[in-house]
């Protein structure tokens, strides 16, 4: 019965699972199609834009920049003051075993706030442009390209570094069953370099922010904000490089000790061999 009620637990971690996977969805969309697959008239039409120094004196563009700067450090506030060890104290206390969980669910619900109530910049200048032929047709592909190279990247990455426990639902898993926490089974090279590789994905990301056909106030606001952000969570160390490089040595002799191995076999029976084997 005790056991029973334990797994209830999965209940809100898959929630919260669900919850931060369907935002990660919109946020593709939010940051990458949208950016990138956007009506060629409206980047066509910027060119009847005000000059730099008229925008940042009119209502219409410092009113929704304002908007865009709450949201951004609403969710850099929420990302980071939840990451620090007193807090975490304080929500481990409250959630139990859910508290990975709970912060998951607090950092999706806070880019649903961002993706909701983020106010484009209509009638403001372009840092950049790409409205005349051939650019634009070619720079959007070649975007799109590099997008989809770097959300792949992402993803793998994410996999990586074991999806089911970042999300928070390995842990209650690893606790329904009396097995603990899923960090105490890693060693400490691998604690230390989750401690410090707050982002993996760091310069995905700015490939994302930055590779666009044309960069408008707002999606200027948000690469500035979300790279400096990112540079300062960035804190690997040499050990840290050591310990990274270790592991992909380590990796590639054994793939390389796999191919040797596969070739022989091939070399010596045939392909049949291998299958039966």
């Amino acid at each position: 019965m005790a056991a029973g009620l334990q797994f209830l637990l999965l209940v809100p971690a898959l929630g919260s699972f669900l919850f931060t996977f369907g935002t990660g969805v919109e946020l593709i969309r939010f940051v990458s199609l949208r950016a990138v697959l956007g009506p060629p008239q409206a980047r066509a039409d910027a060119a009847s834009h005000p000059q730099w120094g008229a925008a940042l004196t009119d209502p219409k563009v410092l009113r929704p920049l304002m908007v865009d700067m709450g949201l951004i450090v609403l969710f850099i506030l929420q990302h980071s003051l939840m990451a620090t060890e007193s807090v975490k104290r304080w929500t481990g206390g409250c959630f139990g075993v859910l508290q990975r969980s709970f912060y998951v669910f607090c950092t999706a619900l806070a880019i649903q706030l961002l993706l909701r109530y983020w106010q484009p910049v209509r009638d403001g200048p372009m840092l950049w442009n790409t409205s005349t032929e051939p650019w634009v047709t070619w720079v959007p592909l070649i975007c799109f390209i590099l997008h989809f190279i770097a959300w792949l990247v992402i993803f793998s990455i994410i996999l990586i570094f074991d999806y089911a426990e970042l999300m928070g639902v390995k842990q209650v898993y690893y606790h329904c069953l009396g097995m603990g926490d899923p960090l105490a089974v890693k060693s400490s090279q691998v604690v230390r370099l989750f401690s410090h590789l707050r982002h993996p994905v760091y310069l995905e990301f700015l490939l994302i922010l930055w590779a666009v056909p044309c960069l408008s106030l707002d999606r200027l606001l948000l690469a500035v904000l979300f790279t400096a952000y990112l540079t300062c969570a960035h804190s690997l160390d040499q050990q840290d490089y050591l310990y990274l490089r270790a592991q992909l040595d380590k990796k590639f002799q054994v793939f390389s000790r796999e191919e040797a191995a596969y070739g022989d076999l091939l070399a010596q029976n045939g392909p049949s061999a291998y299958k039966a084997n």
